[in-house]
């Protein structure tokens, strides 16, 4: 069972980046997904997560209106288009999995079951 997360790299304030969550080892269309970063000397924070249909999604306030999760179950493949990205974006990213029986999500870490290795956000000013 393995998450990889990629899609990271420099950019400047303004600009858009498109992550991508990748599974293997199982099937995504269980799970919930989750994505998480972590700024340097920062706890790990919700970003935003998406339910195993699609239907349940939710954003952390400081990145509504700018980022955009979607899933797609057939390639088993999650995304996070991130668009007017500002320094405070700067982190490790990481996509998360947690089986749920219902449809819905959850911003929290303790929730998730699978976890990548994150991909790098640098976002310059």
């Amino acid at each position: 069972v393995q998450l990889q997360a990629s899609g990271g790299g420099l950019v400047q304030a303004g600009g858009s980046l498109r992550l991508s969550c990748a599974a293997s080892g199982f099937t995504l269309e269980n799970y919930a997904i989750g994505w998480f970063r972590q700024a340097p000397g920062k706890k790990r924070e919700a970003v935003s997560c998406i339910s195993h249909s699609g239907g349940g999604l939710f954003y952390d306030d400081s990145v509504k209106g700018r980022f955009t999760i979607s899933r797609d179950n057939a390639k088993n493949m999650v995304y996070l288009q991130m668009n007017n990205l500002e320094p405070e974006d700067t982190a490790r990213y990481f996509c998360a999995a947690d089986f749920l029986i219902y449809d819905s999500c959850y911003m929290m870490n303790d929730e998730y079951d699978y976890w990548g290795q994150g991909t790098l956000v640098t976002v310059s000013s």
